[in-house]
């Protein structure tokens, strides 16, 4: 039982996954699509990721016990005589968009400790090692990380935003209405910041396949990703000195020094929060699928995102994290089918006949399409 999980340790893990994806971008397209739409967009979107969501909760429920993501699909999708192909494809790709992904946070980490004094080289090794270190002992040892973090976030993010009442400079864009491309574009980051597919078998199985555990879960943890948006949304564009593309910039400085301190914190505690979720969700899918010892697949999974970031690849970085999108899409493309397939199998599992229905799915997978579409547009 040592590797069970309470509903909050669940609920933490697929927000840490979510809070570092992001949300600290908000705020600047908020200021170019307007307050009002945007509103309205992320209540969107946190509907349609919630049922996503519990699609992908309910399939995995009907898989079978220790099932991760890429063998659901081999559950319900990827059958016949090519089914080994298309699991293998996935497999690898998922693998390689994973990896990199995390070699952005071990940069995106490393530059916060540079910031603070310390030579480049030390600042990465000091951030994988934190990170790293925390999903070599589990689940267990991860849930109870990733609550205490999301719980400093809280308290960080409340003591910001009760500072912003007190530093208030600028009008809300109430009457603002951006722009149909830039509507679009939050749309999709909004969609992205509440997207933590490869954490939802780590819930399931941490919370012991229990339905009611699981929903609710999976609705806290989205549901503090969708409070923290709209924290950091309204405050930031109210009491930043400037608007920045990065809102903690802009946010901390209308403040004063000591919220860039606070800041800094919430900046690397959401990158390592990210970063376990994502690398626990890798390491347990490397083992399923190759059978290698435990140990291994974490090293597998960890340490190259040290090494691409100690070979200085940034392009290829920043190319492979717009990849970490389309293997979100991907996934949500993926679900829709393999849910209706699990229906048929078991009956209902887990998410109310009402969001459940034909049509639902088909508004979902339309949703995550437009999230594409989002994402790839200019402004």
């Amino acid at each position: 039982m040592h590797n069970k999980l309470t509903t909050w340790q669940a609920a933490c893990i697929i927000t840490g996954y979510g809070v570092g994806s992001g949300i600290m971008t908000l705020p600047y397209l908020v200021d170019r699509a307007g307050l009002l739409p945007s509103l309205a967009i992320m209540l969107a979107a946190f509907f349609f990721s919630y049922c996503m969501h519990m699609m992908l909760a309910e399939i995995t429920l009907g898989s079978g016990k220790g099932i991760q993501v890429i063998s659901v699909f081999r559950t319900y999708l990827f059958r016949g005589k090519h089914g080994n192909v298309f699991v293998v494809v996935l497999f690898a790709l998922t693998t390689v968009v994973l990896i990199t992904n995390l070699a952005a946070y071990v940069a995106g980490g490393a530059e916060i400790f540079i910031a603070a004094g310390l030579p480049p080289l030390a600042a990465q090794i000091a951030f994988y090692v934190i990170a790293a270190a925390v999903v070599f002992f589990g689940l267990k040892v991860l849930g109870v990380s990733e609550a205490a973090s999301v719980s400093a976030i809280i308290v960080i993010v409340i003591i910001l935003a009760v500072a912003s009442l007190f530093n208030w400079h600028n009008p809300l864009p109430f009457g603002v209405v951006g722009q149909p491309n830039e509507i679009l574009a939050f749309f999709g980051m909004s969609m992205f910041a509440f997207v933590a597919f490869f954490s939802v078998p780590q819930a399931v199985e941490g919370l012991d396949r229990d339905p009611v555990k699981v929903r609710r879960a999976i609705l806290i943890g989205l549901g503090l990703n969708f409070l923290f948006v709209v924290v950091i949304v309204a405050c930031s564009l109210g009491s930043s000195a400037r608007i920045t593309q990065l809102a903690m910039i802009g946010w901390s400085e209308g403040i004063g020094p000591w919220a860039q301190v606070l800041g800094s914190i919430f900046t690397i505690l959401a990158m390592l929060t990210t970063y376990w979720s994502i690398s626990l969700a890798l390491s347990d899918i490397i083992e399923e699928q190759t059978k290698l010892n435990r140990r291994i697949c974490w090293l597998i999974a960890t340490l190259p995102s040290l090494l691409l970031v100690l070979l200085n690849l940034g392009g290829f970085l920043d190319i492979m994290r717009t990849a970490g999108g389309l293997i979100a899409i991907l996934m949500a493309f993926l679900v829709v089918p393999a849910f209706r397939r699990c229906r048929r199998a078991n009956g209902k599992l887990l998410l109310p006949n009402a969001l459940a229905s034909t049509p639902m799915q088909i508004i979902v997978l339309l949703a995550f399409l437009l999230m594409a579409v989002g994402s790839a547009v200019s402004l």
